[in-house]
């Protein structure tokens, strides 16, 4: 039976940083993919903003990984020509009201260590984006858009330069450890096509939302280190013609999500989203990716507080995509769970879950953080 170093479960983008990253540090690796592509799922289904880590209780992992993984990821993009737009964004009081949750958020960014932000009037606003109608905002100078399919394949063809190799549709079986507390490593069967077992030291579970389903396939794993997967869809909506913003513009937040908000492609086309419409679903097998037209009248509404210009009919259905959430609805925000040997008491093995937003920006501090888990560990 083969035997590898470092065996990484999912081809997402954070399951490519950490693959790179693994390879880079000289670990004969393997990247698992039960698709027949990488990022096919989540990493294809989001909005490519560059976040700059405002919303985030200080001292979390979202909030340190975001505001390092922003620096890092426009200085990997700048050095391996993969495209970004620095667009900036726009977080819009829309009433006197939402004055106080304002200086809250610009509070917390300051407190996260996020570069080049502060509050502007109204006014000032008005003159970055004339057809905007605020009373004040926070700038956000280092918020910006990424070529993410881009991105991916400059991850990938890094991993693969290291000397990694990538097998597509080869989901997880099961995974059994080798020894007392998997003290030499884990025995995976690997399924598909050309289906195989391995071996491997290092077993690192990125498979975002099927984090929870994967790890109940690693025996001996103690069932309470995992955490139960909620399903938080997020619909976005297409505007038809120019859009009149350069900016992007986000509301104050909501709960589960920022709001509806304006992004802009590379091209500087606008689509909005995504909403919050969480799923009464119990596995990542039973979601629907169709956008409901019905969606679109709350999105007209939600619009409207800060773009009033809004025309009727000019919302079309786009795309939709999923949250890796581990919290229910109505709870405080999670936060990256890096759930290592410490806790489940098995060597070797690491299960990265809730890594939803930020996890495209903070893809590469993710997998550094990581490495330096493994290293204490061993």
């Amino acid at each position: 039976m083969e035997r590898v170093d470092c065996v990484v479960i999912g081809a997402g983008v954070v399951g490519l940083a950490v693959a790179r990253e693994m390879a880079l540090q000289g670990r004969e690796t393997i990247l698992l993919e039960r698709e027949n592509a990488f990022g096919t799922i989540s990493s294809a289904r989001n909005s490519e903003v560059i976040h700059a880590g405002i919303y985030y209780p200080k001292d979390s992992l979202k909030a340190k990984l975001c505001v390092k993984g922003n620096h890092l990821l426009y200085e990997y993009c700048r050095s391996h020509q993969v495209a970004t737009q620095p667009y900036g964004k726009l977080i819009v009081a829309s009433d006197a009201s939402q004055l106080d949750d304002l200086q809250a958020i610009l509070y917390k960014a300051q407190n996260n260590g996020v570069p080049d932000i502060k509050i502007i009037s109204g006014e000032q606003a008005k003159a970055l984006e004339p057809q905007l109608q605020c009373v004040a905002a926070i700038l956000s100078s280092s918020t910006g858009i990424v070529d993410s399919h881009g991105y991916m394949l400059s991850l990938l063809g890094g991993f693969e330069d290291a000397g990694g190799m990538v097998a597509y549709q080869s989901p997880l079986i099961s995974a059994k450890p080798i020894g007392a507390n998997a003290e030499n490593g884990f025995e995976l069967e690997i399924g598909g096509p050309d289906g195989m077992q391995l071996q491997a030291k290092l077993l690192i579970n990125c498979a975002g939302m099927s984090a929870p389903a994967v790890a109940q396939k690693i025996t001996e794993l103690a069932k309470d280190q995992i955490p139960k997967a909620y399903f938080a869809k997020g619909n976005y909506f297409s505007l038809s013609g120019k859009s009149p913003f350069t900016h992007l513009i986000y509301p104050i937040p909501e709960p589960g999500g920022l709001g509806v908000h304006l992004t802009l492609d590379m091209g500087g086309q606008a689509k909005f989203g995504p909403d919050v419409e969480w799923l009464d679903i119990e596995s990542e097998e039973q979601i629907d990716y169709t956008v409901d037209l019905k969606r679109g009248d709350g999105f007209y509404e939600a619009v409207r507080r800060y773009w009033p210009g809004l025309k009727d009919g000019a919302l079309q259905p786009d795309y939709s995509g999923v949250r890796a959430k581990i919290v229910p609805p109505n709870s405080p925000a999670g936060d990256f769970c890096f759930n290592g040997p410490t806790d489940h008491g098995l060597q070797g093995l690491f299960n990265l879950y809730g890594f939803e937003s930020p996890g495209l920006t903070s893809s590469l501090a993710i997998a550094k953080h990581l490495e330096g888990q493994i290293k204490s560990s061993l």
